[in-house]
């Protein structure tokens, strides 16, 4: 079970407007979506809803998380932000998960899963984060990865090379992704790449919600 400093956070982010008929309170719903995001597997949180007195499977739980199709809170007017990429595995195939965090909050500002890592992404990550929050006045800290910063000057948006320093708070950021998945490395095993990145995407909701 995951440590209690993983389980706090707030849970009035989560909106369960999709429920219409559903036996169980909003409440319990938006807790059990809280503390699957925040570290607890399907398994581990169907007995915290029996504590309750609420009986559901893990598949009710999951489809929950599925449906409450979370995503970070837009408008943020960052002055840096850190843009980077990494491995994720589901199945036997490699994915990339991109990544765009304001290093002075800590806050996740966007974050999407690609089946490779090329300059066209990269830009078309870089228009869903502009369209989401005020980035023309950031700086970008990047590493060396040259579609990163070829996409970044293509979308005419300032850029520094930085490894270490400020860009550490995206490697703990997936330092904590990978701990929640499958076996605690960076492996989602059977589930499609929709299931998967629909968690990732709900993700940033729990980890914003402890900053």
């Amino acid at each position: 079970m995951a440590r209690i400093t993983r389980l706090s956070g707030s849970i009035d982010q989560i909106d369960v407007d999709f429920v219409e008929r559903e036996a169980t309170s909003r409440l319990l719903m938006k807790l059990s979506i809280h503390l699957h995001l925040a570290g607890l597997s399907l398994s581990n949180t169907v007995p915290e809803l029996e504590k309750s007195g609420v009986q559901r499977s893990r598949k009710a739980i999951h489809d929950w998380v599925q449906k409450a199709d979370l995503q970070p809170v837009g408008g943020k007017a960052p002055n840096q932000i850190v843009l980077d990429e990494t491995v994720i595995r589901i199945n036997d195939q490699q994915y990339w998960l991109y990544a765009a965090a304001n290093p002075e909050t800590n806050e996740l500002l966007q974050i999407r899963l690609y089946s490779t890592a090329t300059t066209a992404l990269t830009q078309l990550f870089l228009q869903e984060l502009r369209e989401k929050h005020d980035v023309e006045n950031a700086v970008f800290l990047v590493d060396g990865a040259r579609h990163l910063q070829t996409a970044l000057q293509r979308a005419g948006l300032r850029f520094q090379v930085e490894r270490g320093g400020n860009r550490n708070s995206i490697e703990r950021i997936f330092r904590e992704v990978k701990r929640r998945t499958s076996s605690f490395s960076n492996y989602f095993r059977h589930v499609e790449p929709e299931t998967a990145e629909n968690w990732l995407q709900s993700f940033p909701t729990w980890w914003n919600s402890l900053n």
